[in-house]
């Protein structure tokens, strides 16, 4: 049974710049930067059959190239820290394409998301990481900011069971591309 979720695939120079917020922090594991990525929507561990629907489900999906950027940190868990992210600023094609995803997944029968989309870029998982010492974390990073760059494509990833922070292998890479307009053809009468 494959463990599989679909993402964004970052430019190395935006890993790059995301692994220099790297420092030290007592129990966080913070993700290589070739494994760092953005999650559209997370399968799990599903059967090959499955993973086959979903795949052809996203491969359904028409979205065109759009430009995104990295702004901010974050924490998920509030007074119990459970991960640091990078956030995403406001983009409604990231979230027109999450929306996609969701649908694909359910298309290929996978069960609904329990909690809404939140775009973001997972930094370090965190275990017995006390709430202040996260707090200084955040107030020296909460400026964070990349430059915009491309979304060209979406990728379906598969990972090893029961791990968080990789390794990732990108199992198939869909394109993103210009849809065309709808094209009306008017028929000119023509004399008989």
């Amino acid at each position: 049974m494959p463990r599989l979720f679909t993402g964004l695939e970052l430019p190395l120079g935006v890993r790059q710049q995301l692994a220099l917020l790297k420092s030290p922090l007592p129990g966080a594991k913070w993700i290589e930067a070739d494994n760092l990525h953005l999650t559209l929507r997370f399968a799990g561990d599903i059967d090959n059959d499955q993973a086959a629907d979903f795949a052809d489900a996203l491969n359904q999906i028409e979205c065109s190239p759009f430009e995104m950027r990295l702004v901010g940190t974050g924490v998920f868990g509030g007074k119990t820290p459970t991960s640091l992210w990078a956030g995403v600023a406001p983009n409604p094609s990231l979230a027109a394409l999450a929306q996609r995803h969701e649908r694909a997944a359910r298309q290929a029968g996978l069960d609904p998301l329990r909690r809404k989309f939140t775009a973001h870029v997972t930094l370090a998982r965190l275990k017995h990481s006390k709430a202040s010492v996260v707090a200084r974390f955040l107030h020296h990073t909460g400026g964070f900011e990349t430059p915009s760059f491309q979304v060209e494509d979406f990728v379906l990833f598969s990972a090893r069971p029961r791990t968080g922070g990789g390794p990732y292998v990108v199992e198939r890479t869909f394109p993103l591309y210009h849809a065309a307009p709808d094209q009306t053809f008017e028929t000119a009468s023509q004399p008989n």
